[in-house]
């Protein structure tokens, strides 16, 4: 459904069509560019039925017209977003650049703790590290109840950072040092 958006005027001709009242951090001149244009009525029934059934045919396309630099300015976040191949939970883009995806995640036992953190978490980590370089990229993780602490080992070892839910001032901390 993405094709149907050669650029950001067509998707926000499209968003105005559905009923968007605003379109937020959008310039005039973009906002301008889409006045007039037409959606017709088959894809925007398209957009409906997607929207309807659960998906994010807009956002989808958002992502395929801009990249994540672009997406997100330095200090700011989003939530359930897909960076390279995997999506994150939440995605940072640091004071310094670079992009913070975080994970969150909650164990109710030590035995349910592999599945959640090291064939999720730390999974996604090296996958992004893989795709954006490990200088460019810091992967996290909040956590929250119960883990084996060889499985926490096993994660930090694959390039995850954790962070706990209990106490989040070292996760805010650690952003704000990367305005320096």
């Amino acid at each position: 459904m993405t094709e149907n958006f050669l650029s950001e005027a067509d998707l926000i001709a499209a968003a105005i069509a559905l009923g968007a009242q605003a379109i937020h951090g959008q310039e005039q001149t973009l906002a301008r560019a889409a006045a007039g244009r037409e959606v017709a009525a088959p894809a925007l029934k398209a957009l409906v039925d997607a929207i309807r059934s659960g998906h994010d045919p807009l956002g989808d396309a958002f992502c395929a017209l801009r990249s994540a630099e672009r997406r997100r300015g330095a200090g700011e976040f989003c939530g359930e977003s897909v960076l390279g191949t995997r999506k994150g939970d939440i995605i940072v883009r640091l004071w310094d650049q670079r992009v913070m995806p975080i994970e969150c995640k909650v164990s109710n036992s030590s035995t349910n703790s592999v599945k959640r953190l090291n064939n999720d978490a730390a999974v996604k980590a090296t996958s992004w590290k893989t795709d954006f370089g490990l200088r460019q990229v810091v992967p996290s993780a909040v956590l929250g109840g119960v883990y084996k602490l060889h499985n926490l080992q096993d994660a930090q070892d694959r390039g995850l950072t954790i962070f706990w839910a209990h106490d989040l001032k070292p996760l805010t901390d650690w952003i704000a040092a990367t305005k320096t």
